[in-house]
């Protein structure tokens, strides 16, 4: 069974930073990796997307997080990063990293992680 665990998450100020961190139980190198997040009463939002690692990888960002955050690799130790500067209150939510089917986030995603909360006090 593949297992992807969060971890990294907290209380932080805004304007404050913080790193995300997803472990994957099996290799993700050919995978289309994902950060979604979610607050109650709200649906689950996309944040980031990262390529699989072939020639160039490359990521996408919602406009809300653009600029802000950065989604990263490692391959050799099959961890997924979630780069978060300039923390907003907005950005206080639970985190949840995903494997995607496909490429597309439309396509859906095959293993979710458990979460890990952030929450930015003004």
């Amino acid at each position: 069974q593949v297992q992807l665990v969060e971890s990294g998450g907290g209380l932080v100020q805004a304007g404050d930073s913080l790193r995300l961190s997803c472990a994957v139980s099996v290799v993700t190198d050919n995978r289309y990796m994902a950060w979604f997040r979610q607050t109650p009463g709200k649906e689950r939002e996309f944040v980031a997307r990262i390529s699989p690692i072939a020639t160039t990888t490359y990521a996408d960002y919602a406009d809300s997080v653009k600029g802000r955050f950065t989604i990263d690799r490692d391959s050799a130790k099959n961890l997924v990063y979630l780069q978060m500067t300039n923390l907003k209150p907005e950005d206080t939510a639970v985190y949840y990293c995903a494997m995607l089917r496909r490429m597309r986030i439309s396509e859906g995603v095959e293993y979710w992680g458990q979460g890990t909360r952030v929450t930015v006090s003004s």
